[in-house]
């Protein structure tokens, strides 16, 4: 269990967590100097039975409110610091709207410097911080007077404290819904000479053992979005409460040492994450609340400061839709947002963050100068476009609903209201990697890499649609083997996301209604033959494409070589290419297979040393190809799957089977001439 310190400077926090633990948290000669703390301070309490109770203390000078949120959003209880002998100052008040809106429930409001102060005063502050908590979810705290300097009432504290560690064990604020993967807010790196880099933070979620992979976000120059093969780092040991352990879990204040990792390479605010939890984001949808105390209303194009975890970045609001008071009610889209009431926004980031469904963001506005706003997320991937539609509010309506829910719940909310079905990883990744059962009448939809839960009659829609559409294609051109998949996409479904796309393909072909051959589809029942002409002309054709080598053969050229037709040369290039017998890289360029193989191979070498990344240039390197030729080899490889265009790089499906059977006999051969 973690809990937090809040409050004004120099009412005492440091003081009264030093006098419950031994351990002053003011570790750097500045604080130590000045007697204020300028960065989290970290002890620990022990609560029997081989527990420990985690303290998080936090800066009360107004100029580091972002760092006591940083600390805050980790805490499962607080410890809210009013001095007797100043009362509540305005830290007070502006920690009191920080706590509210991060969704703190539990801890004690402590009445600090009772020494200094006569009962009658003491007992006016308490008058006074009830009155400012009344109407808050903090009003129920009980209340505790304290003196560090002579000890009165310390003893009190600590029962109580310990006593509420009993109740909420194995209790954890929800974070992530029902994500079981790891997260790590981090907080501090530094290097230590034997062990390596060394990652400081709360655990949020989840839990991790020494030997455990996990990787950082957000990563620099990364595009967003959930990241399909993070860099990781082995975990080479943990310290939880500050001890050694081999297992740490989420609610501990942890320490993990990473084999490989520079500390240059990590920063506070990145996530420690799982790799199949591993997303990061520039947009945020978020269910809000903007802080009653707020003297203007909230309006889209408003910057501020976005607190999420240990990070702060600056963004822009959009309000989307006001939540009316009435459940029943529909949500229509609306600006500004009053104070005291809530509504669905999105934040548009300057920079990507690491995030997660249910994080906590608080927000402050442009000049830092207050706390302004606070809520939960609702859609860590959020679409730019379209934002406001009746059915896009109607999706964050079941987001909101399904918060408590986990992701069966969001699934179950969602399916009914996504004409395109739900990307499966993409929604694991945003509850923290978690798994659930797929809802009733729900069917999964998957190759390799990707995995759709789409409603059985949808499916079966589109299984007939693929079907009939080809059908259609064989009746009209019945000379050809099929349309290219980009063809018969553009004629189904151009609006279709392209990994559902690839999906409905991949599990047609699996149980037998089509067939892939190379770019093209077809139905099982249709194939073409060459005509005794059109076989004479591949016959003379193949050793003129054996000795082309990585330039190819233009169709104009390889006619002019056999004195043949260029039309009838055109059309049995195109046949053998629908066959699979030849690559058609772009219009009238053709490879033979052993050529095509070996630039995969290429290919496949540049990624290995790129991670998983080949540029034109490097292509263009390794093969002597001018670049146009290396774009359009390149761009040929995205069509047929071998790669994935992502900005200005192709990525390497790493499970694409494509060449594969190729690259084993070329291995094999060289093996056996060894």
């Amino acid at each position: 269990m973690i809990i937090g310190t809040a409050g004004h400077i120099d009412h005492g926090k440091t003081t009264l967590v030093q006098a419950l633990t031994g351990i002053n948290t003011d570790r750097l000669p500045e604080e130590q100097r000045r007697g204020i703390s300028i960065e989290l301070g970290y002890a620990f309490m022990e609560a029997g039975e081989g527990a420990r109770i985690g303290f998080v203390d936090v800066p009360g000078h107004e100029r580091l409110v972002h760092t006591m949120l940083s600390g805050a959003t980790g805490m499962d209880a607080v410890l809210l610091l009013v001095a007797a002998d100043d009362g509540v100052m305005p830290q007070t008040r502006e920690h009191v709207a920080a706590l509210c809106l991060l969704g703190l429930t539990h801890g004690a409001v402590v009445i600090t410097k009772c020494d200094r102060a006569t009962p009658e005063r003491v007992a006016a502050v308490q008058a006074e911080v009830a009155a400012l908590l009344a109407h808050t979810p903090l009003a129920a705290l009980s209340m505790w007077v304290v003196s560090a300097h002579t000890g009165q009432g310390l003893e009190a504290l600590r029962a109580a404290l310990l006593s509420l560690a009993r109740a909420r064990a194995g209790r954890r604020r929800p974070v992530s819904g029902d994500g079981p993967g790891f997260r790590l807010a981090v907080d501090r790196a530094f290097s230590l000479e034997g062990v390596g880099t060394v990652l400081t933070g709360t655990a949020h979620a989840g839990s991790v053992e020494v030997g455990d992979g996990l990787a950082l976000v957000p990563q620099a120059h990364q595009p967003c979005g959930l990241l399909s093969a993070p860099p990781t780092w082995r975990v080479r040991s943990l310290h939880a409460q500050n001890r050694k352990v081999e297992h740490a879990q989420a609610g501990q204040r942890c320490a993990v040492a990473l084999v490989g990792l520079a500390r240059d390479d990590v920063a506070r605010g990145q996530w420690l994450v799982r790799p199949g939890a591993a997303l990061q984001t520039d947009r945020l949808d978020v269910c809000l609340r903007l802080w009653h105390d707020e003297a203007r209303p909230l309006r889209s194009g408003t910057p501020v400061h976005v607190h999420l975890g240990s990070t702060q970045v600056m963004g822009t609001v959009a309000v989307l839709a006001l939540l009316p008071a009435d459940e029943q009610e529909p949500w229509l889209a609306s600006d500004p947002l009053p104070p005291g009431a809530q509504a669905a926004v999105q934040l548009v980031l300057r920079q990507p963050v690491g995030a997660w469904v249910g994080d906590r963001v608080v927000l402050r506005d442009a000049a830092a100068s207050r706390v302004l706003a606070g809520g939960q997320v609702l859609d860590a991937l959020p679409p730019a476009r379209y934002r406001r539609t009746p059915e896009r509010l109607a999706q964050l309506r079941a987001m909101l609903a399904a918060l408590p829910e986990g992701l069966g719940g969001r699934l179950a909310r969602l399916l009914p209201l996504s004409p395109w079905g739900l990307d499966l990883r993409r929604e694991q990744a945003q509850c923290g990697g978690a798994q659930a059962p797929l809802p009733g009448g729900t069917v999964e939809v998957r190759d390799s890499q990707q995995a759709w839960a789409l409603a059985e009659p949808l499916a079966a829609q589109w299984q007939a649609k693929l079907s009939a559409q080809l059908a259609i294609h064989h009746q009209a051109y019945p000379e050809e083997l099929g349309p290219d998949a980009a063809r018969l996409r553009r004629q189904c479904a151009p609006r279709m996301p392209d990994g559902l796309w690839r999906a409905l393909l991949a599990q047609a072909a699996a149980q037998g209604f089509l067939q892939v051959r190379g770019a093209f589809v077809h139905l099982p029942e249709h194939g073409v033959q060459l005509s005794a002409t059109e076989q004479r002309i591949a016959q003379k054709m193949a050793p003129l494409l054996a000795v082309a080598g990585f330039a190819g053969v233009w169709v104009r050229d390889v006619a002019k070589d056999m004195q043949e037709s260029e039309p009838l040369t055109r059309t049995t290039l195109s046949r053998l290419a629908q066959q699979g017998a030849l690559h058609q890289v772009v219009k009238d360029l053709i490879y033979d297979l052993p050529t095509m193989a070996k630039l995969a191979h290429l290919v496949r070498a540049v990624a290995a040393e790129s991670g998983g990344e080949v540029t034109a240039a490097a292509f263009r390197d390794v093969t002597d190809l001018g670049r146009k030729r290396a774009i359009q080899i390149l761009e040929y490889f995205d069509r047929i799957g071998l790669l994935r265009r992502v900005g200005d790089v192709h990525k390497l499906r790493s499970d694409c089977a494509l060449f594969q059977a190729q690259a084993e006999e070329r291995e094999a051969a060289a093996a056996a001439h060894a």
